[in-house]
């Protein structure tokens, strides 16, 4: 991949990442919840889950669920439902303060969180239809794709690793404000909503 396709793929991925989504809602509640450090777990998942739609496009199986019905159809079922999970977790979750996560009774570990990140990203069929529009564009034929591939996803995951981790920052420094039930209640109730809006927006996506 020559320097200056680079570059320009390297200003759409700071676009792709900046722009709203589930995994935006996911960065920003993790973040209220857990605070940065703990929060970001969060990010690292859905890094991971973008490298894993990058490795599908790359090895052509994204082109086979884009391709077959019955196997677009489930991977996005699955990602809608596992969104409105989310969304209805985080509507029910105890109003206490989200700055003592004992509180509540329970300890998100990383690994959980890294998980949750992992399922929304490459549970997404969208990103995998996006992915087989835009990355071919960049890709020079004539050289061995491998390598490209894995400029691209180090790329794409840079640059989300980056604005993930300010959203998770922007939404920790929330915690400080967040002080009585109904303050946290009016949170947990927003991010769900925003988790189930994701997920009926997902719903509602065809392929081109």
């Amino acid at each position: 991949m020559e320097l200056s396709v680079w570059l320009t793929f390297f200003l759409a991925s700071w676009a792709i990442s900046i722009s709203p989504g589930a995994g935006a809602i996911a960065a920003m509640s993790a973040g209220l919840n857990h605070g940065f450090a703990r929060g970001y777990m969060m990010t690292i998942g859905l890094v991971l889950g973008i490298l894993v739609q990058v490795a599908v496009v790359g090895l052509g199986l994204g082109a086979l669920i884009a391709a077959s019905s019955l196997a677009y159809a489930l991977v996005k079922w699955l990602g809608v439902a596992y969104l409105v999970f989310l969304g209805i977790r985080q509507w029910r979750a105890p109003a206490v303060p989200v700055i003592s996560e004992t509180a509540s009774g329970e300890v998100v570990s990383p690994r959980r969180l890294v998980l949750r990140g992992l399922a929304i990203n490459a549970a997404n069929p969208k990103t995998t239809v996006f992915l087989l529009a835009v990355v071919p564009q960049f890709l020079d034929l004539s050289h061995a794709l491998a390598p490209q591939y894995a400029v691209i996803g180090a790329t794409i995951a840079f640059t989300d690793l980056v604005v993930m981790g300010c959203y998770t920052a922007l939404a920790a420094k929330v915690l400080r404000l967040l002080k009585s039930s109904r303050q946290i209640r009016a949170m947990n109730r927003t991010f769900g909503s925003l988790f189930v809006a994701a997920g009926l927006l997902l719903a509602t996506f065809k392929r081109a």
